[in-house]
């Protein structure tokens, strides 16, 4: 029997997904895993989460469109993948910036890191984590400019992270932690609320959008390394969950490290780099100039996903097996 087949199959960029399910569709699911952080940040900062988000999106839309239509390439600007770009920086920036902080920062997300390398899968660092620290150590005044949640009297202060960071032996009390968990703190616009993203990130994972195995390993790593290496002490388990909870450790973990073309592909390899994202953002806050880590950690793990890749990967079948072979023949 002859069997002839006609079908051309291409090999693109990564990621590569098995399954019926579109960009777009993935992208559409994950916008919803991050409406409830809009939600809070809009009930926390008012029209200025809005303004700074927005911005962002729509610069981002418009990098992307303007450079594919200047370099003839198909535009994409439909699949989403651009949005969640911009809505990602406006999570990252303080709700106070000007405007044209978001907007030079999707400019540089989609055209340098994420086009100039070929579109979407093709980069190698998260494009919104980039932008970030290129706007953090271009304009560190603007982007370390925190206002409290939205009220007649809202104050501009340091973030919780800041104080532990100056006083170690700080001591949070239960209306700490109630403020970590609906956002009532000074931060960035999507970053605050811890159940929002914890909602977000059980949505994707129940929608199988994410694997679990970074969240759980990067969440679960930083735990373990605050407790070693901890601010009062070797072994002090002093304010863990306060650390847990403070700053963009959920959404990192769930939303950010979890990037399709930026992280591994092997299951084992996905626990990797959750560990590694956990130790440097333990080593940056402890030990590092800066009371954060989150961002810098997850473009470092991005930069030793190839390693990563080629060294934790399930053994092709039948390889040990003429391995063996081999040596008996030798």
């Amino acid at each position: 029997m002859r069997i002839v087949i006609n079908q051309i199959m291409t090999v693109s960029s990564p990621p590569h997904m098995y399954g019926t399910a579109s960009i777009e569709a993935r992208m559409r699911d994950v916008l919803i895993a991050l409406s409830p952080a809009f939600c809070m940040a809009l009930y926390n900062y008012g029209i200025k989460a809005l303004h700074t988000t927005a911005i962002a999106v729509i610069a981002a839309l418009l990098a992307e469109y303007l450079y594919q239509r200047v370099m003839n390439k198909p535009v994409t600007v439909n699949d989403y993948s651009a949005a969640i770009t911009g809505v990602l920086l406006g999570f990252n920036l303080p709700p106070d910036v000007p405007f044209w902080i978001p907007a030079a920062g999707s400019f540089f997300a989609i055209i340098v890191v994420k086009q100039l390398f070929g579109g979407l899968g093709s980069n190698f660092v998260n494009p919104a984590l980039a932008a970030r620290a290129f706007l953090l150590a271009s304009f560190p005044v603007h982007m370390t400019n925190w206002t409290y949640a939205s009220s007649p009297d809202a104050v501009t202060s340091a973030t919780y992270l800041a104080a532990v960071k100056a006083n170690p032996s700080f001591a949070p009390e239960m209306s700490d932690y109630m403020a970590l968990l609906f956002g009532k703190v000074g931060g960035c616009v999507g970053e605050t609320s811890a159940v929002a993203l914890l909602i977000g990130g059980i949505y994707l994972l129940a929608r199988k959008i994410i694997s679990w195995r970074i969240p759980v390993s990067y969440i679960g790593s930083f735990t373990l390394f605050a407790f070693i290496f901890g601010r009062q002490g070797f072994f002090s388990a002093h304010a863990l969950l306060f650390e847990v909870l403070n700053g963009g450790l959920i959404m990192g973990a769930f939303f950010m490290a979890t990037d399709y073309a930026t992280s591994p592909i092997t299951p084992r390899g996905k626990i990797v780099m959750g560990i590694g994202c956990g130790f440097l953002t333990v080593f940056i806050r402890f030990f590092g100039g800066y009371p954060e880590g989150v961002s810098y950690a997850i473009i470092i793990m991005n930069l030793f996903v190839p390693l990563i890749d080629k060294y934790v990967r399930p053994t092709v079948y039948g390889h040990r097996l003429r391995e063996k072979i081999k040596g008996r023949k030798a």
